[in-house]
C-alpha cells in the first residue's frame, strides 16, 4: 500500500441536479451519495474519501445552490456557505450552456471572497456536441480566473481521472485524514436512510418527496448477520402519507423492496427492514424537527 503523502480538500459546488453526487460516486468508485433526476437530492455535506498514488482526496459534495423557500432550504444554502471556507480548492461543477446563471455567479463570488483556487468543471459533456464547449468554456474564463477548465461527464466517467490529475495540484504535505479502508465518513445509519429517502424520490411525484424525511430508528445485527432495520419515513401532510402508502400498501412496500434491496447491496448482508410512515406537519420549517432529522451545522 502506497504511503499517503499528501491531502487534497476540495468542495464540490453547482446548481441543484448539476451532477455533483454522481461526480462523487465515480470518484470514489461505490454509492456514497444518492444520486435522482430531481433538484435538491442531496440536503447534507457528504464527504467522500478516495486514496490515488501518495495523495489522498477529501470531497465535500454539497445540497445544490437555490433559493430556499423553507428553513430546510435556508439550511441547505449555509451548508453551500460554509462548505467554500477551509479547504484546498472548490470544484465548480456547470452544466454546458454558455450562459452562466444565478447560482454560478453567487458561487463564483463566494469564491473569490473566500480567495480560493477554483476549478470549473463543466459536467454533462455527453449532452452536446464537442465543439458546443468552446463556447461554453468562453463565457466562464471572461467571467472568472479559473485555476483550469475541465469538461467530463461523470454519468460516463469520462475525464474523471484527467480532473483528479488537476485536483492534486492543490493537494499540500500531511498524513492521511482517514484510514485505508474509507470511503466516506457517514455512519451506515444515515447512509441506510438516505437510500430509502433516494426511492421515495424515484418513485413519488412532485412536492410529496421533497417534504419526506427519514429515520432509521433501530438497526441491530443478529448473530447469524442478518440486519433488523425499523424506518420511520415521515411527510407533512394526511393526504401525503396516503400518496406515500399507495393502495392497499402496495407504493411503500415497492420503495421499501427496492430500497432494502440496495441496503443489502451496500451492507453486504441481508437485511430485514420494518417501514412505517407518519405526519410531522409542516417539518421542514421547523427548527426542531430539521435538527431531530440529522440536518445539523
Amino acid at each position: 500500500m502506497t504511503e499517503i503523502k499528501k491531502t487534497a480538500m476540495i468542495t464540490l459546488a453547482g446548481r441543484p441536479n448539476v451532477g455533483k453526487s454522481t461526480l462523487l460516486n465515480a470518484i470514489v468508485g461505490e454509492k456514497v451519495a444518492i444520486v435522482t433526476p430531481k433538484p435538491q437530492t442531496t440536503r447534507n455535506r457528504i464527504c467522500g474519501i478516495r486514496n490515488r498514488g501518495e495523495t489522498q482526496f477529501i470531497f465535500l459534495d454539497t445540497p445544490g445552490l437555490h433559493r430556499a423557500k423553507t428553513r430546510l432550504g435556508d439550511y441547505m444554502v449555509s451548508v453551500v456557505r460554509a462548505s467554500i471556507a477551509d479547504v484546498d480548492a472548490v470544484a465548480i461543477l456547470a452544466e454546458p450552456r454558455p450562459v452562466i446563471g444565478d447560482p454560478e455567479q453567487q458561487l463564483m463570488d463566494r469564491v473569490r471572497e473566500a480567495k480560493l483556487p477554483a476549478v470549473l468543471v463543466i459536467n454533462k459533456i455527453d449532452t452536446v456536441p464537442k465543439e458546443d464547449l468552446l463556447a461554453v468554456i468562453d463565457v466562464y474564463r471572461q467571467a472568472m480566473d479559473f485555476q483550469a477548465i475541465v469538461p467530463i461527464s461523470a454519468k460516463q466517467n469520462e475525464g474523471v481521472e484527467e480532473l483528479l490529475d488537476v485536483l492534486e495540484t492543490f493537494a499540500q504535505e500531511g498524513p492521511a485524514l482517514f484510514t485505508d479502508d474509507m470511503t466516506t465518513d457517514q455512519p451506515e445509519r444515515q447512509i441506510v436512510a438516505e437510500l430509502v429517502r433516494e426511492k421515495l424520490l424515484l418513485y413519488l411525484q412532485q412536492e410529496v418527496p421533497h417534504g419526506t424525511a427519514v429515520e432509521v430508528t433501530r438497526f441491530t445485527e443478529r448473530n447469524d448477520g442478518i440486519i433488523d432495520l425499523y424506518v420511520t419515513i415521515y411527510c407533512e401532510k394526511e393526504s401525503h402519507k396516503g400518496i406515500i402508502i399507495g393502495k392497499k400498501g402496495e407504493t411503500v412496500k415497492k420503495i421499501a423492496s427496492a430500497a432494502r434491496q440496495e441496503i443489502e447491496r451496500f451492507m453486504g448482508a441481508k437485511v430485514y427492514m420494518e417501514t412505517v410512515v407518519k405526519i410531522r406537519e409542516n417539518w421542514r420549517d421547523n427548527q426542531n424537527y430539521i435538527r431531530g432529522f440529522g440536518y445539523t451545522e
